[in-house]
């Protein structure tokens, strides 16, 4: 029960959300601002009840004046059903938020209004949260679907050149239909800001990504996946070929036809302990 009351100690309030909160009394919005935001953190909060329930490592819960973000200090490497979980953790409230909002207008506790309002709060965030375009949940999603098949650089690259794509679909779909909407461009330019900093990042993820491996919980892999490479190849290169949710046995196929068995943790010792990041396979198998 503390780790999930100890949620609350993460959450962040944006100093800007405050003067929109300000905006909204003085414009009559109160009661929508309201709505708003707490449809926001009952999201968030659906993120992070499921990756406390995981034990996974909570940053900050942001409260922004355009939305929310739940950061977690995980690196790729928890099993991808069980991020899909928390994935999916932040939409599934707004199916029984729904359903609360009809039975408190039934009960005449809401409005026709803000019934009304609240459901299309519900339905918007819903959809939009679920389109395919990092860094809303939808484009952790089609990380997760990319990383089933492909390595962890690969798999983010191709994420990312989606949510461009995705982001330029959003912006003609603006232009024609709601082209004076200041919200809808302001999401537009965090949206374009998230994905720059994410490809600007993207070295950097990777190699978080592999330090976990090698120094965090090596019993989250669920699945074994040999990688085949060869006696010339660079340790970089076959680093790159590392799979999100998988323990890799390295075959390393010889001229001679003789084929040598390694852990993923003698490349990664080689890497981060030695800093032989130039090395080649039959370098690593020389010494050992």
């Amino acid at each position: 029960m503390n780790r999930f009351l100890g949620v609350f100690k993460c959450l962040h309030i944006h100093p800007l959300l405050w003067v929109v909160i300000a905006i909204g009394v003085m414009t009559a919005h109160f009661y929508e601002l309201c709505l708003l935001f707490m449809i926001i953190l009952i999201h968030e909060l659906g993120h992070v009840f499921a990756a406390a329930f995981f034990s996974w490592r909570i940053k900050r819960i942001s409260l922004l004046p355009f939305g929310g973000v739940a950061e977690m200090d995980e690196h790729g490497n928890r099993p991808l059903l069980e991020e899909a979980i928390v994935i999916i953790s932040g939409p599934i409230q707004h199916i029984w938020l729904v359903g609360l909002g009809f039975l408190l207008w039934q009960g005449e506790i809401l409005t026709d209004s803000l019934y009304q309002t609240f459901t299309q709060y519900n339905i918007m965030i819903f959809f939009f949260n679920l389109l395919p375009i990092w860094p809303l949940d939808g484009g952790k999603l089609m990380f997760l679907l990319f990383s089933l098949k492909n390595s962890f650089p690969k798999s983010h690259k191709w994420t990312l050149y989606f949510s461009i794509f995705g982001v330029f679909i959003f912006l003609i779909t603006v232009l024609i239909k709601m082209p004076t909407n200041i919200n809808a461009w302001i999401i537009i330019s965090f949206l374009l800001f998230s994905i720059f900093y994410e490809w600007k990042q993207r070295r950097f993820l990777f190699m978080r990504f592999l330090l976990e491996r090698y120094y965090g919980k090596t019993n989250e892999f669920r699945k074994l996946l040999p990688l085949e490479v060869q006696e010339e190849d660079h340790l970089l290169d076959v680093l790159e070929r590392f799979h999100r949710g998988c323990k890799h046995p390295i075959i390393v196929k010889a001229k001679s036809g003789d084929n040598t068995m390694l852990d993923e943790n003698e490349l990664l010792y080689v890497y981060f302990k030695e800093k032989n990041v130039t090395a080649r396979v039959k370098d690593i198998i020389a010494v050992l």
